[in-house]
């Protein structure tokens, strides 16, 4: 990941109604959620909420997908990964103090997985 990208993505999550949203997003899994179901689950304004979405969306952190009359967001989980592999690159070397836990892979069953 190059230092311009990283700069985005720290940049888009540098709000407390985005990184909420987005680590709403991450614990949602694969299957994201809807712009309906975000709204409801942090109280954003509609309009404030799509502003928000927009700047995850320019990151690169986030992308949709229209289901019916819905917009599901998800994670891109792989661009998440490249900003922690970057944020901890140039690490000490010392395993405990830098590489806490540095890819996800999100252990949840999707909802087409579910018994």
């Amino acid at each position: 990941m190059e230092s311009k990208t990283a700069v985005a993505a720290l940049a888009a999550l540098a709000h407390e109604s985005r990184l909420a949203g987005y680590r709403l997003l991450v614990q949602a899994g694969p299957d994201g959620l809807s712009v309906g179901d975000l709204q409801a689950s942090t109280g954003i304004p509609p309009a404030t909420l799509t502003h928000h979405l927009h700047a995850l969306r320019r990151a690169g952190l986030i992308a949709d997908t229209r289901d019916g009359r819905s917009i599901i967001c998800r994670v891109d989980y792989a661009q998440m990964n490249a900003l922690l592999a970057f944020l901890t690159e140039n690490c000490c070397g010392d395993a405990s103090a830098c590489a806490p836990r540095t890819v996800c892979k999100p252990d949840r069953p999707t909802r087409r997985n579910r018994p």
